[in-house]
């Protein structure tokens, strides 16, 4: 093989993927499934998984099927593993991909309620998927991956999203310490730290803020541009690409590692 070939995935890679019916999760499990893998989708959204199936033009074919759960809940977390055997017959490769965006608000006017969903569902589901995943991946022929979607906001403070960038602290702990425990199985876990990315989110996101320091939209976004090195927000396709490298041959060597792909953010 040789280094060109070591930058694609093996073709027949059983990838699933959580709430990977929309956002940067969709367009990781596309980009999975156009290297040749097979993917199994879940998502807490019918809506986002009819529109997923309907766009592929594919219903619940070899390359793509789905599970409609709510990640923070255990129980629903089997029945997609249940699927996921069904489906694929075993895994090769976990992108831990849901997450939620949390509150925005001074640490003394968050409501409770929203800082223990913002635990439930961006750290305590990764530690539930890891948990039913690891004795699959153990089986895996060239060996496992497991990949936690972290945020640069995991390698940085920030302020009014204190429930969210402490999330995503863990996750880099969570992803350090099973590389540890797990490489000498043949498991490599990685967390990958997308910055500002393009869509929905981030401007649902920039809107809360702009709110909350009482300036405009268009003003919020130029402070954010400001803090990043490359002076532009990264795309969904890059986190993908990232997350297909980690997965690939020439990624193999690579555990342990929180890789950002954030254009370098410097601050938030």
């Amino acid at each position: 093989m040789n280094v060109l070939q070591m930058l694609k995935p093996n073709v027949g890679l059983r990838v699933l993927v959580t709430g990977g019916a929309s956002g940067i999760g969709l367009v990781i499990a596309r980009a999975f499934v156009d290297a040749g893998s097979r993917v199994h989708v879940c998502d807490a959204s019918q809506q986002a998984i009819d529109a997923l199936l309907e766009a592929e033009g594919r219903v619940e074919s070899n390359a793509i099927t789905t599970t409609l759960a709510d990640v923070s809940d255990a129980a629903a977390v089997e029945r997609v593993f249940a699927d996921v055997q069904n489906r694929l017959g075993g895994l090769d490769v976990l992108i831990n991909n849901a997450g939620i965006a949390g509150p925005t608000g001074g640490i003394d006017e968050l409501d409770m309620s929203e800082w223990k969903q913002t635990i439930d569902v961006n750290l305590n589901a990764q530690f539930y998927f890891a948990r039913r995943a690891v004795p699959l991946l153990r089986s895996a022929p060239n060996g496992g991956a497991i990949i936690g979607l972290s945020s640069v906001a995991g390698r940085l403070g920030y302020a009014y999203r204190t429930p969210y960038s402490a999330t995503k602290w863990a996750v880099v702990g969570l992803t350090k310490s099973l590389a540890i425990e797990l490489g000498p199985v043949g498991i490599r876990v990685n967390a990958i730290q997308p910055g500002i990315v393009k869509g929905p989110r981030i401007e649902r996101v920039i809107e809360a803020r702009a709110r909350q320091l009482g300036i405009s939209y268009d003003e919020m976004e130029k402070q954010y541009l400001e803090k990043i090195s490359l002076r532009r927000m990264t795309t969904p396709e890059e986190v993908a690409a990232t997350a297909l490298f980690l997965c690939s041959p020439g990624g193999s060597g690579i555990s342990g590692q929180a890789i950002s792909v954030c254009g370098n953010v410097e601050v938030l």
